[in-house]
């Protein structure tokens, strides 16, 4: 909303076309004379009176019809050329003359005030509607005070004032008043009430102080000068009161949607911390007592063991320590990942270096496995957080390695697709049971081992938080792209991520490098 969308003054009607009605008149009058009588010229007369009525105004259109109905007796009633009339009819009719055409004339200017009146109606109902259209679009109403002040300007006629609430004492200042104008406008701030001319309240002042009220209290106020409205009507300090308030309802919306997202971030930093808390509490236990007592075992009985059994219990305690560092890096890497606002740190990366590097350390971590790569040749550079993207692959490796049996190697798959790349970590696993295949990437989600993949009953129990695929999901979303679940044909299961690759940069990697 502009100033030039504030309500406009009426324009100033023309004069002239007024004149020239009473002179087509009086020329065609003239002319039929001869042909029509008196009682017929005199409708003429009133015609006129009713047209010119249309630009005069009701001053002019009486003074007009007056001196009509004596050029009329001078020139057409008998004896022609006097003031005097010879019969009583023709007395009577210019008497009739005068009053119709002064009824008419006054009919007319009443006519075009309503019409005036409703042009003003419709004018400030647009500008009313425009505004909050405007208000509704905005996502911080503070950002439109000046199209308000520029439209309370524009119907006022003179600069206004602003002032709103923000938090501080001074409160957010727009446009120029007096150290009395502030402190008015802060008063009617305070209060919620309107002050000045017509409002019950210093009527003595030169102004117009007009609150911003929401549906709970006033967010701001607005010092409206009357020096330009020599008559400052009931009317005119209402429409502004009308945009005053719609402003302090957008604000009034805004601070309470401010604050419900504080609530919710709160409230959700809230329970992720306790939930963070709960896993630590119930995963760090296993792997740290496994450690405690492999440890002691060391400390208390190296004598009694022999080479093998004291490489067996130091093995415990390193693969231990690396789980717990894998649930440590997880957990807190979702944690910083649900913070908002957010910022990753991008960069190119090639495709097959990420993928390398996740191999390598899968290899370093159990070298009896097998771990193989295919990866589609020419793949574009990803614009990726590269610790995230290896992190997420590490993970889907490290869960594949754990559920997907021993039969047949992990593999890790790269293809372009349209506009994307699809990253796939595939095993030949028992799969995942229809009732887990929804929950899979919910956090700290760990099914048992009889819910979720078929295991052998000796096999050892699966550690870890529930946390991996949640972060792995977490990271895919936070790139653009997304995690999803396949299950394979002939058993085992894909989980595959798909990242967003500029279309143009597809055939020509080479170039980004």
């Amino acid at each position: 909303m502009t100033p030039t969308d504030a309500t406009p003054p009426a324009p100033t009607p023309s004069r002239w076309p007024g004149a020239l009605v009473w002179t087509l008149a009086g020329l065609a009058m003239g002319v039929l004379y001869p042909v029509l009588d008196l009682a017929n010229l005199a409708m003429l007369l009133v015609l006129a009176s009713a047209l010119a009525a249309l630009w005069l105004t009701p001053a002019m259109c009486l003074a007009a019809c007056a001196l009509a109905v004596l050029v009329f007796n001078f020139a057409f009633v008998p004896p022609r050329f006097t003031f005097s009339v010879a019969l009583h009819q023709h007395a009577l009719l210019l008497s009739t003359m005068l009053s119709v055409s002064w009824i008419v004339a006054l009919l007319m200017a009443r006519q075009r005030r309503l019409a005036e009146a409703e042009r003003l109606l419709a004018q400030r109902a647009r500008q009313l509607q425009d505004f909050g259209a405007t208000l509704r679009d905005s996502d911080d109403p503070r950002l439109r005070a000046p199209d308000l002040q520029a439209a309370l300007a524009s119907l006022m006629g003179a600069p206004v004032a602003l002032l709103l609430r923000d938090g501080t004492d001074a409160g957010t200042r727009l446009g120029k008043a007096g150290s009395d104008g502030w402190e008015g406008l802060g008063m009617s701030l305070r209060h919620s009430q309107a002050m000045g001319p017509g409002t019950g309240r210093h009527e003595d002042q030169p102004a117009w102080y007009l609150p911003m009220r929401g549906r709970q209290a006033a967010l701001g106020a607005a010092l409206l000068p009357l020096t330009n409205q020599p008559e400052p009507t009931p009317e005119l300090r209402a429409h502004a009161q009308a945009l005053c308030d719609q402003m302090g309802l957008a604000l009034e919306r805004a601070h309470a949607t401010h604050a419900a997202t504080t609530a919710r971030e709160q409230a959700h930093a809230h329970a992720l911390r306790n939930t963070l808390l709960a896993a630590i509490s119930h995963d760090y236990r296993t792997p740290l007592a496994t450690i405690l007592g492999a440890a002691s075992s060391l400390h208390d009985q190296a004598d009694r063991l022999s080479a093998g059994q004291r490489q067996r219990l130091a093995a415990t305690i390193i693969d231990e320590a690396g789980q717990l560092g894998r649930i440590t890096d997880n957990t807190l890497q979702l944690a910083r990942l649900d913070t908002p606002g957010l910022a990753l740190h991008l960069d190119w990366e090639s495709v097959e270096e990420l993928v390398g590097t996740v191999l390598r350390r899968a290899r370093q971590r159990q070298p009896d496995r097998a771990v193989k790569a295919r990866l589609q040749a020419g793949l574009p550079l990803l614009r990726v957080d590269a610790v995230l993207l290896v992190q997420l692959l590490d993970n889907l490796v490290d869960n594949a390695l754990k559920y997907g049996g021993e039969s047949a190697p992990v593999e890790i798959a790269a293809t372009l697709e349209s506009s994307q790349i699809r990253l796939a970590v595939r095993d030949r696993g028992p799969g995942i049971a229809p009732a887990w295949r929804e929950r899979v990437f919910d956090a700290f989600q760990r099914g048992d081992p009889g819910d979720n993949r078929a295991q052998p009953a000796d096999a050892p129990a699966r550690r870890g938080a529930g946390v991996g695929l949640a972060v792995c999901r977490t990271i895919a979303r936070a790139h653009g792209g997304e995690l999803r679940l396949r299950m394979r044909q002939r058993g085992g299961c894909s989980f595959e991520c798909t990242l967003p690759v500029n279309p143009a940069q597809a055939g020509a990697p080479e170039a980004l490098a």
